[in-house]
């Protein structure tokens, strides 16, 4: 989701809800960090099979089973994290012209379905890592273990279905008083905060940079109405 900043960062994020929050970001940043190691692992393993293949003859053993597997790990373990910040893909052109109780409804009932079917996930993937190691599932090239990689799917599901459980928390707080300061729920930014970032990221421009070339754009725009 595009354009979306974290809460219960602030001074006026308090409570048992906000402390949890922060509990479990650590949790997620930690396996966003273990995610981001796999990726950098699975390079250096691609160049070491490159070199061993071209300039020795001799690629390493089992290099693809070894890739297949792990893609499960950096897959999935950054997810809950994605859906901390409201970083996943979702169409935006209705809920963005939502405001107050109408909008915390809405996405109340979304992460309500998205509850349902993480669990109805865990359940099916669970079953499948019990299901590979009992019956010893294998690659079939190498014939390496399978439950390894699978053990991360449930575990990731797992630590995303707290996540929704505190946004739950956190949208039906915000239904019972609106006005509210939002903790544990990723909030829209506006338009222009999507293009500062935008701009910044693109030009490597200073906020005051942006803040200028946006006052001249819709100096322009006016000019030309």
């Amino acid at each position: 989701m595009l354009g979306t900043q974290p809460t219960s960062d602030g001074p006026e994020a308090t409570g048992t809800l906000a402390s949890l929050d922060r509990a479990l970001t650590k949790l997620e940043d930690f396996l966003s960090f273990v995610s981001a190691i796999f990726i950098l692992l699975l390079m250096v393993f691609g160049t070491a099979n490159a070199i061993g293949r071209k300039i020795f003859n001799a690629p390493i053993w089992g290099y693809n089973d070894i890739v297949t597997l792990s893609m499960v790990a950096f897959t999935f373990l950054a997810i809950a994290a994605m859906q901390r910040v409201g970083g996943h893909i979702r169409m935006e052109l209705v809920v963005r012209n939502m405001k107050g109780r109408t909008l915390w409804i809405a996405e109340f009932v979304g992460i309500a379905i998205a509850l349902f079917i993480i669990a109805v996930l865990i359940y099916y993937s669970t079953t499948a890592l019990g299901r590979a190691f009992t019956l010893g599932d294998s690659t079939i090239d190498r014939e390496l273990p399978t439950w390894p990689s699978k053990m991360w799917v449930p575990i990731a599901f797992s630590v995303l279905i707290l996540r929704l459980i505190l946004q739950a928390w956190g949208y039906g707080r915000l239904i019972i008083t609106p006005d509210a300061v939002p903790i544990a729920v990723p909030i829209m930014a506006a338009i222009r905060e999507i293009a500062d970032k935008e701009i910044s990221d693109a030009f490597g421009e200073d906020d005051d940079e942006n803040q200028h070339s946006l006052n001249g754009a819709e100096a322009k725009d006016q000019a030309n109405g």
